[in-house]
């Protein structure tokens, strides 16, 4: 971690186990990331193997938010952390269980696959959740990085799409109730298309949970439930 900030600590041992559960955390990003990414091909491109492959691994997922959690708890029982420190072990806890729930939402995705294998859409029906997708997979990736580098002023950057994911999970909405409307036999395809579409609005919203955990890290303040303009405002504080 850089030195500004984690400040060094007497214990050298001290220091290397923070290091540690930030270099985990951004370990079980990558495979979080990778399952997303997985999902939504495998979703795009009718793959039923892969579909399959990312429900199969999302264990894997789960059994490292495990193991750094009980890192955590011991560090905190250990090591009695306070203030800075303190604040970057719950920043940890709470980040790996937003990534656990975005593996969930990848597993989602997954399982949207498999149903829609059997009744394949339209290319132009998934044209906007395509697009939906690549915002998603962007917001996620750079929530990552702005935990590698904790780096407020690139968390405020992605917290602020959100407004445009949600806009178009919405688009995304309205136009399968319009076909659901034109022809009844469309509804399991929409419906399926519905549901991944809120999978990957969820994934984008737990982004910005993980960058509003670095915020508070770094600058010891809680911005959840506020609006963007008083995000912005404590943020530059």
């Amino acid at each position: 971690m850089s030195e500004e900030n984690l400040h060094p600590h007497i214990s050298k041992q001290f220091d290397q186990q923070l290091e540690d559960l930030r270099n985990r955390v951004l370990v079980m990003g990558g495979m979080v990331e990778e399952q997303v990414g997985n999902a939504i091909q495998a979703l795009l491109e009718n793959d039923v193997t892969l579909a399959e492959q990312v429900i199969a691994n999302d264990y894997n997922v789960n059994s490292m938010e495990v193991e750094i959690d009980e890192e955590c708890t011991q560090v905190i029982a250990r090591r009695q952390p306070a203030a800075r420190d303190l604040r970057l072990v719950l920043a940890v806890i709470k980040t790996i269980a937003d990534l656990e729930r975005i593996g969930d939402e990848a597993r989602r995705i997954a399982r949207q696959a498999l149903d829609l294998s059997a009744h394949y859409p339209k290319k132009n029906q998934l044209s906007e959740l395509e697009q939906l997708a690549r915002h998603v997979k962007t917001m996620l990736h750079d929530a990552l990085d702005v935990f590698a580098r904790m780096d407020v002023e690139h968390a405020l950057r992605v917290v602020e799409q959100d407004e445009q994911v949600d806009k178009e999970y919405e688009s995304i909405l309205r136009q399968q109730i319009t076909y659901m409307m034109e022809d009844a036999r469309s509804i399991p395809v929409a419906l399926d298309i519905m549901w991944s579409a809120r999978a990957l609005e969820r994934i984008g919203d737990r982004s910005c949970n993980i960058c509003e955990y670095v915020i508070y890290y770094v600058k010891g303040k809680d911005v959840r439930h506020i609006s963007l303009e008083q995000l912005e405002k404590k943020v530059r504080e």
